[in-house]
């Protein structure tokens, strides 16, 4: 039975007194890597063929041995392949409801705008119109990571317009980067910054003194990482959220609101809570739903012997974030949730691997939190899911795997059960 009961609940956590559970079902799996649990079908991607870094609709995106490739059925087949020598370096990727495609390796950015017949690099603006340029590295083998991001979900629709906004999950490996927010209006042709944080002190390149830090020199707030951008459609507002621990120079974990004016093509941001990271602030994921804000949290900060990390899957009303009592328990996690997705009534949120007993977790909602269930894909040995991508046509949600908690390993699809 792959239905894992924690030992202090002995129960689908958080069941609805008058929701009937849902019946036992033995996983059945196959050595290919496809199987399936009580609440959804999951299947890997062939381990002999390209890794699939993204979907959107029909359209997949991927690369293998020095190639990119492009596929038009749900990554069946591949209509295109273009070399490109440096793919073992790609880190991101997202399709534009225009047609056009943006990549991204360690510290550079490419635009496709005809389905992978040619492709270009893009360089970032600054908000005055100025060129923003990736800085040398001290030692060129460690660029850093200017683009990767957590979380899987980058663009939406406001007024009949796509917006592209997406924070940088950089300084764990690869070498010191700023920590940025980015955004595009016009479909990746034009790639700006939204934010910048400031110079953290603990995360810079070996040698370099402090008038050579990274980072924005004005701002005093400061950061390891962003976790994860999102939009809420009821405020017309984006919200951002970082880690990591404190370091001595100030909190790092902050939950972050910003409002983008079209018209001056100018955003103001305004940082709701700043606190240590042992918090349900620090989130794994976090989405918005009929104006509702919903988020994991992966709290994992210094404690007292005695105390419990505050950590479960919440929902608030958005303006209501900063007061934890106004915070409703949706799930009692027990492990760090790594990410999280919400999409046609379903929450997939995963567990992060090193923190887990589970080795590739991952709880589970078909009805938008009234009841749950945590299940382990125990064959593909310790892997912490991230990166989710909503469901292509055929229904399948995009999931990273990751070795202990940023290596890239494989590539999952999950298609919940009606």
């Amino acid at each position: 039975m792959n239905v894992r009961l924690s030992p202090s609940r002995r129960r689908f956590l958080q069941v609805a007194a008058s929701a009937p559970l849902l019946p036992a079902l033995s996983r059945l799996r196959a050595a290919d890597g496809t199987g399936e649990t009580e609440h959804f079908h999951y299947r890997l991607a062939p381990p002999d063929g390209p890794y699939i870094d993204s979907q959107r609709d029909h359209k997949a995106f991927a690369f293998h041995e020095g190639h990119l490739l492009y596929s038009e059925d749900n990554a069946r087949t591949w209509a295109r392949k273009a070399a490109f020598p440096d793919a073992a370096n790609l880190l991101w990727s997202t399709f534009l409801k225009n047609g056009n495609l943006l990549f991204a390796t360690r510290a550079n950015l490419y635009l496709s705008t005809d389905n992978l017949a040619s492709y270009r690099e893009i360089t970032v603006k600054r908000p005055d119109g100025s060129d923003y340029k990736a800085h040398t590295p001290l030692d060129p083998n460690l660029p850093g990571w200017y683009f990767h991001s957590l979380d899987g979900v980058h663009t939406w629709d406001v007024d009949g317009k796509e917006i592209l906004v997406w924070g940088n999950y950089c300084n764990v490996v690869g070498g010191p980067v700023p920590v940025n927010i980015y955004y595009s209006t016009d479909g990746g042709e034009t790639v700006k910054l939204a934010y910048s944080f400031g110079r953290n002190p603990k995360f810079q390149q070996k040698g370099a003194t402090p008038d050579q830090f990274l980072g924005d020199p004005d701002n005093p707030v400061i950061c390891r990482h962003i976790h994860g951008v999102m939009y809420n459609p009821a405020e017309r507002a984006f919200y951002a959220c970082t880690g990591d621990v404190d370091r001595g120079h100030g909190h790092e974990v902050h939950w972050m609101r910003g409002t983008y004016d079209w018209a001056a093509d100018a955003w103001d941001w305004k940082v709701l809570v700043s606190v240590n990271s042992n918090s349900r602030y620090k989130s794994g994921g976090f989405n918005f739903v009929d104006g509702q804000l919903y988020w994991a949290a992966d709290a994992n900060g210094v404690k007292l012997p005695n105390q419990k990390h505050d950590r479960g899957i919440f929902r608030c009303d958005p303006a209501e974030l900063a007061d934890k009592s106004k915070h409703t328990l949706l799930f009692d996690a027990e492990f760090e949730m790594a990410n999280m997705i919400i999409q046609d009534q379903t929450i997939l949120a995963s567990h992060c691997a090193p923190a887990s007993t589970l080795k590739t977790g991952i709880a589970v909602s078909l009805d938008l939190g009234k009841t749950w269930a945590e299940h382990d894909l125990a064959e593909f040995g310790p892997r912490s899911p991230v990166r989710f991508h909503p469901k292509n046509t055929e229904g399948w949600f995009r999931v990273d795997l990751r070795t202990g908690w940023i290596d890239r390993a494989e590539v999952l699809f999950i298609k919940p059960k009606a």
